[in-house]
């Protein structure tokens, strides 16, 4: 003789089928979403509480609860009732002024808002502000820099970089290079401070000029190993003694493609005349303005934040010395940079840009 309540039929539409499937299924889904969604899954299929809640190792009143949910408000029973706290105060329209203010306007004495200045004029708190800032992604704080090429012929010399990139030929060698003109030698006025617990590394605000260099590299683009040099000048007669120490290093049977920006040093009748004697030479001058294409612009960025902005040298020869050590250490294990984006890609990045300041008015 059957004892209990009599249970109720439990039947399912088509649609509350595939959404039950789907929320037992999918991984994204919360784990309680889950397994309520596959107890109404069980009831439905005809199974008692009992074996269901063996089957999901819960207890058998939790089934009950949850089949009892489902009965009384379908799906919307199975989710998460509002949790207790305090009301809303800030509402959607709030939150679009602070982002109308933000992208469309600036306070009267200033170039851009801050926090505590666009909480003042929306009369809300300066963490509200922060967290519909943080929500949008707004920073007003901060900013890039940009330059658009004018070359006339800055499609076509896009896709000759890039197609060195991303398919150079086959016996042929592959160099970026470029100058690194009037490197500072910098000494501050008194000693540093070293780092300790509690307490960075503190060294005086100015500094005193030991004379400049200038660094002449050229970057294997397969290999990420670096050829460079320092000299005294930054002239055409330097960048030629330097062509003439890539050419020494390179074996004689490969072609030497050399992607250069298009500095006047560069194009000079002596390099011209050095061209004419080495014909395995070829010349990729980067667009006007997009120095960027260059690969080893990142290298020297590399040298900049490692070895010469937080440098102390008392000469020339110091400097130099430190930035051929450089060049040493990163030569026993090269790493080269991997260019990814195709010709078309930024074609397309610029299109948008240009559709963005379009938009923008100016």
């Amino acid at each position: 003789m059957r004892t209990g309540r009599p249970m109720l039929p439990l039947t399912l539409t088509t649609e509350e089928q595939e959404t039950l499937e789907r929320w037992a299924r999918r991984r994204t889904t919360a784990q309680a979403t889950s397994l309520r969604a596959r107890i109404v899954l069980a009831s439905a299929a005809g199974k008692t509480n009992t074996a269901i809640a063996r089957e999901v190792r819960v207890k058998k009143q939790t089934v009950g609860k949850w089949r009892a949910r489902f009965l009384a408000q379908r799906l919307d029973g199975l989710l998460d009732e509002p949790r207790p706290g305090a009301p809303r105060t800030i509402t959607d329209a709030d939150v679009e002024r602070v982002v109308t203010l933000t992208l469309e306007s600036t306070p009267r004495d200033a170039t851009h808002w801050s926090t505590r200045s666009m909480a003042s004029h929306a009369s809300l708190s300066q963490t509200a502000v922060c967290r519909i800032w943080r929500a949008f992604g707004l920073k007003p704080h901060r900013t890039e820099t940009f330059k658009l090429s004018k070359d006339p012929l800055f499609v076509e010399k896009v896709r000759d970089i890039v197609g060195l990139y991303l398919d150079p030929p086959d016996k042929a060698l592959v160099l970026c290079v470029d100058e690194k003109s009037q490197i500072q030698a910098l000494d501050r006025t008194q000693p540093l401070l070293p780092m300790r617990p509690g307490q960075v590394e503190r060294r005086t605000h100015d500094y005193v000029r030991h004379g400049t260099t200038s660094l002449f590299a050229a970057l294997d683009v397969q290999t990420g190993k670096v050829i460079g040099t320092c000299q005294p000048r930054h002239r055409a007669l330097e960048f030629r003694k330097f062509l003439d120490r890539i050419d020494a290093a390179v074996p004689a049977a490969l072609d030497v493609h050399l992607i250069l920006d298009n500095f006047g040093t560069h194009k000079a009748p002596v390099i011209h005349r050095w061209l004419a004697r080495h014909p395995r030479y070829h010349l990729h001058f980067t667009p006007t303005g997009a120095s960027w294409m260059n690969l080893v612009e990142r290298w020297f960025a590399a040298l900049t934040e490692k070895q010469i902005r937080r440098g102390a040298h008392r000469s020339t020869r110091e400097l130099e010395a430190a930035i051929t050590h450089y060049v040493d250490v990163t030569n026993e294990q090269p790493k080269p940079f991997v260019w990814t984006k195709t010709a078309d890609e930024i074609f397309a990045s610029i299109a948008r840009f240009c559709h963005r300041i379009s938009n923008s008015g100016h």
